[in-house]
């Protein structure tokens, strides 16, 4: 586009949240309106009506980018508003302006306004007329501001609203108000403005009031039932003047409110009563709760006063699972849950504390569970956008955060993470992300867009390789979260971070150079290969004897199997280790961040989908079934945030809304579920059941770029029973154990077949 209007900021603070306004009239002489545009930004968050009507159901716009290069803006056909405005006169278009990222708090340091210092508007309305005309109206210096009913509003610590300051009279025609003043340009830099590639964020869901209850400390306490992420839509009727305060948490510790995870985090929203029945949504902020703590409220509070309302990116989903047994059943809804609450503009890693930051070494793990889900091509795709930016601005390293915010407030970073710089899984991000997009839905467009991104990163490790030729000098956070690791010190895992880091590598070379081969760049393809090449011989030489991986522990294992770094007589007997290890842990969980999303597979390629099913079905403490027994809606960071007797954690680190951990759902998608892809974009399909652990049915679906395929099977006895069905022009295979491959083609197709004993043996 071409831009005509400027960056603006109200001539007062006005509380960090300006109203602003500019009143026109349409021109004359050019006929009926034929098209009528808006253009959206901010430094900050914005919302945007015409004469009063909103623009959008969108919130939290434009989101957070990475604003020193790129601020994204949102495009509303708002040609019915604008002809509904010309019967009235003159039109209004009015912004509400809130600090969001861009001038609100970011991590746990304590500041904020990273980005600059002042939050402003830019809105450029374009309206055509039939003669072919245009007129636009953009922000300037010739529009006004004034206060709003916000009086304080950020992203941790919540947002209050006073309802005797509300008037929407500033919305409409002739308004003259008291207090208001004018708008300034900012000094701004239109060429950041780039269109959204992924998608807005909106409300999603409602949830009513499960239960109200007093604490035992006379406190009142909301449930809704479910961990999530959003706002609680207040309706209550009170004396003038009267503060309703509302604090988010995520469990109760002891019938109290659990605050302590939030760290710095207030998590609080207060509501000043009008004296008439009042409404209130804090649009510009957001909470991950289940529990609200409710004080001041005017009388008798009742269920039908409070509604949860859920946000987050628009995501349309795609893939289904269910099976026979309800607890794994509700461990799947977790991780959806989990998924869509910090898929929020940004794939966070939690969305309660004082944090919420873009994490890569989350998404890096979990990114082929959430392509199954939902469609999350275009919002992953926008996230690797500031990814290429800030590692192109950062000597090709890709920093623990995307956007990078930790640069800014934690710049003397060597007494936590050492020098920054690349590290393993988190930086890896930038090659499996844009791996697992392809393999999902089929499309070489993100990896042409992200080769460059691709590349530099597995040159910058190359450069951080020791001479042995493994990558274990630089800061890594290895395991992180390892279930033996003290509470105090999630990096103490038992699996040595070179071995870890360096097989990583390999696997992000490899993928790289299977890129180069498929963009057709032979010369790139040759060159990673002789780096995954070096990497998988001096893993080999320093870490590899006789099967025995240095470390000896189930992450280790796990790695080297799934990423094809053993030879066959030592992948046995690694895999046979695996095994020993897994049934000496009492078949609970004991690999973190770098394990967990493989063990699974490793256990199934080596032969042991039996063990796999031990560790899957495990409901004693460490294990993914746990938190489920303990009344979790959402996985957990830790595998035990909350302990057996009902106490928090006493790590700093606790999060009870974090996806990571249930990156195993990919091996349940297509393991237990049997639908997995042979071609990429599930051009074609392998379907594939391997039953076990006692389950006796399950039921798998998936949208695929080609229509739906879909996999149901169920046990009786010793008879498994497999229907399944393909879109038309799909071709795929069916594996079933004990059987030869049987060739599908589109359509439905219906197997009964007994099982072989050793099938029966895991049950």
């Amino acid at each position: 586009m071409t831009w005509h209007a400027q960056m603006i900021a109200a001539d007062e603070d006005f509380a960090g949240a300006p109203l602003l306004r500019r009143e026109f009239s349409l021109e004359d002489g050019h006929g009926a309106v034929t098209r009528a545009t808006l253009a959206l930004s901010a430094q900050g968050v914005v919302e945007a009506w015409l004469n009063g009507r909103a623009v959008s159901d969108d919130v939290l716009t434009p989101g957070w980018s990475s604003y020193e290069w790129r601020l994204r803006y949102a495009t509303y056909d708002v040609t019915a508003l604008v002809e509904a405005s010309a019967g009235e006169g003159s039109t209004v278009l009015g912004i509400a302006l809130g600090k969001g990222w861009f001038g609100g708090r970011l991590g746990w340091s304590g500041g904020g306004s990273w980005y600059g210092d002042a939050i402003g508007a830019f809105a450029q309305l374009e309206v055509e007329f039939a003669d072919g005309s245009t007129q636009l109206v953009v922000t300037d210096d010739s529009w006004a501001s004034g206060p709003s009913a916000v009086l304080a509003n950020d992203l941790y610590d919540g947002e209050t609203i006073d309802a005797r300051l509300r008037d929407d009279a500033w919305k409409k025609p002739g308004f003259s108000g008291e207090g208001w003043t004018g708008a300034h340009a900012l000094e701004f830099d239109a060429a950041k403005l780039e269109p959204y590639i992924g998608p807005s964020v909106k409300r999603w869901a409602s949830l009513p009031v499960q239960e109200i209850s007093t604490s035992p400390s006379g406190k009142t306490l909301v449930d809704f039932g479910q961990n999530l992420v959003g706002w609680i839509k207040v309706r209550v009727q009170g004396p003038a003047g009267t503060e309703v305060t509302i604090r988010h948490a995520e469990v109760l510790e002891h019938g109290e409110l659990g605050v302590r995870p939030l760290r710095s985090a207030k998590a609080t929203d207060r509501y000043i009563l009008s004296g008439g029945t009042d409404e209130f949504e804090p649009t510009f902020t957001f909470h991950g709760f289940r529990y609200a703590e409710v004080s001041g409220w005017p009388g008798e509070l009742k269920a039908e006063d409070l509604t949860a309302i859920a946000v987050g990116s628009e995501l349309t989903r795609i893939g289904e699972f269910s099976t026979s047994d309800p607890l794994l059943n509700q461990f799947h809804e977790n991780v959806v849950w989990g998924m869509r609450g910090n898929f929020l503009d940004v794939p966070t890693d939690c969305p309660q504390r004082d944090e919420r930051l873009g994490w890569t070494g989350d998404i890096a793990a979990f990114a082929p569970t959430a392509a199954f889900l939902y469609d999350v091509d275009a919002f992953l795709s926008d996230w690797l956008v500031d990814l290429d930016l800030e590692q192109q601005h950062h000597d090709g390293i890709v920093g623990f955060v995307i956007p990078d915010v930790l640069k800014y407030h934690d710049r003397d970073r060597s007494s936590e993470f050492g020098e920054p710089d690349s590290t393993a899984i988190w930086s890896d991000a930038a090659v499996w992300v844009p791996w697992t997009l392809y393999q999902a839905y089929g499309d070489t467009a993100v990896l042409e867009r992200q080769f460059g991104s691709m590349t530099s990163h597995v040159r910058r490790v190359k450069s951080l390789l020791s001479p042995s030729g493994v990558w274990d000098a630089n800061f890594q956070f290895g395991d992180w979260l390892d279930p033996d690791a003290p509470p105090e010190n999630p990096a103490a895992a038992k699996a040595d971070k070179g071995v870890v880091a360096t097989a990583c590598a390999y696997y992000s070379a490899r993928v790289v150079a299977d890129t180069a081969a498929l963009l057709g760049r032979p010369d790139e393809e040759a060159e990673f290969r002789a780096i995954a090449d070096g990497l998988r011989e001096a893993f080999d030489r320093e870490y590899v004897r006789d099967g025995i991986v240095k470390s000896d522990c189930t992450t280790v294992y796990a790695l080297a199997i799934q990423f094809g770094l053993l030879d066959a007589a030592d992948e046995e007997v690694a895999g046979d280790r695996l095994a020993e290890l897994a049934a000496e842990a009492g078949y609970r969980i004991s690999t973190g961040f770098a394990g967990t999303p493989f063990i699974a597979d490793a256990l199934t390629k080596t032969g042991r989908t039996d063990v796999a099913y031990r560790l899957l079905l495990e409901k004693e403490c460490p294990s993914w079934l746990y938190p489920v027994t303990m009344g979790a809606t959402t996985v957990w960071e830790r595998w035990d945030s909350m302990l057996p007797d009902g106490t928090i954690n006493p790590g700093e680190m606790t999060s009870f809304n974090h996806y990571a951990l249930g990156a195993v759902a990919d091996w349940m998608h297509r393991v237990v579920g049997g639908l997995a892809p042979l071609k990429p974009g599930y051009a074609s399909v392998l379907v594939a059941p391997q039953p076990g652990g006692g389950l006796t049915e399950a039921a798998t679906s998936l949208e695929t770029p080609h229509g739906r395929v879909s996999v149901r099977w169920s046990l009786d006895g010793d008879l498994l029973t497999v229907d399944a069905e393909l879109p038309e022009g799909v071709e795929g295979i069916l594996r079933l154990p004990g059987r030869e491959d049987q060739q599908l083609s589109g359509g439905p197709v219906s197997v009964t077949a007994e099982i072989p004993a050793s099938i029966g043996a895991m049950r």
